[in-house]
């Protein structure tokens, strides 16, 4: 029997289980090895660790967690999971069963993008949902941002601090007239010809095979819990702007008491930071369950 059984190794959950390690209690960290960040070569907006690959940084933040003996690192795929008498189960897809009296849900989430050709294999390379995460390294050039949803208005309004910028409609998100006079004062073009293919570097073609080249393009990928596990225990979803996350409370427990949820998939927004920081939350919240009730 486990204390905690955390559900997902990237960095929510790492970072939870290592306050967890730390207040010596056991733990069982099972992890997939996907990291929704390993398509990026560099990880940017961590203080103290600006530009590190995510691989080196995964592989520390693990070195750091299995320092701790009272954590087990366990490698393979969570299948299902349930409430029992005394806390609750976890099966592996090998079979295997472990038990914990709690439950820490950091699956991630799936990036679900526009069915563009091209688009999908320069995602985390020259493809970005995040400026804060890679619009300095474009060094001010042109900016693209494709239209995927109506938040993408406000995805479009950010970039022009960090290069001039072409916002794409692309038949996704025709701009409301307030939405227009925004752009316009953030000095935003509009291109309203359909996107045909993304190539090269990161040319955008359009219908009419006239071809516009940019340093990086933005595009707001809808997301999903990247498992099913969450639902399964009877946990409450959120709709979000960009899909669905694991409602929790201020202390990170879910609507399914005993189980606390951590990183993108129980947060509207994603960002190496914002997970290791709710994984701290996490961890600790799940520290205070075990020790108060």
């Amino acid at each position: 029997m486990f204390d905690v059984l955390i559900v997902g190794g990237s960095y929510a959950g790492m970072s939870a289980a290592l306050q967890l390690g730390r207040a010596r209690r056991k733990v069982l960290v099972v992890d997939a090895g996907v990291r929704r960040n390993r398509f990026a070569a560099h990880a940017h907006g961590l203080l103290g660790r600006d530009g590190v690959e995510p691989a080196v940084l995964a592989a520390q933040g693990r070195r750091d967690v299995e320092a701790y003996p009272t954590v087990t690192w366990l490698e393979g795929e969570a299948a299902s999971a349930r409430k029992t008498s005394d806390g609750f189960a976890l099966r592996l897809a090998s079979g295997e069963e472990h038990h914990g009296r709690l439950v820490v849900l950091a699956l991630g989430v799936t990036d679900e993008l526009p069915d563009l050709p091209g688009l999908r294999e320069r995602w985390g390379k020259s493809v970005f949902h995040c400026p804060y995460c890679h619009g300095y390294e474009l060094g001010m050039g042109k900016l693209g941002c494709l239209a995927t949803s109506p938040m993408s208005i406000h995805q479009a309004a950010m970039l022009p601090d960090w290069g001039e910028t072409t916002y794409f409609t692309n038949g996704a998100h025709e701009p409301a007239p307030e939405e227009l006079a925004l752009l316009e004062r953030r000095g935003v073009h509009v291109e309203r010809e359909p996107v045909a293919k993304v190539g090269g570097a990161i040319d955008v073609t359009l219908a009419s095979g006239r071809t516009l080249s940019f340093a990086g393009l933005f595009a707001a990928s809808q997301t999903r819990p990247s498992s099913p596990l969450a639902e399964e225990l009877g946990c409450e979803l959120e709709q979000g702007p960009m899909g669905p996350f694991i409602k929790t409370d201020a202390m990170k427990e879910t609507t399914v008491p005993g189980v606390f949820a951590c990183g993108d998939a129980a947060i509207a927004a994603g960002a190496v930071p914002f997970a290791i920081g709710d994984g701290f939350r996490a961890g600790t919240a799940a520290h205070r369950s075990l020790m108060f009730g």
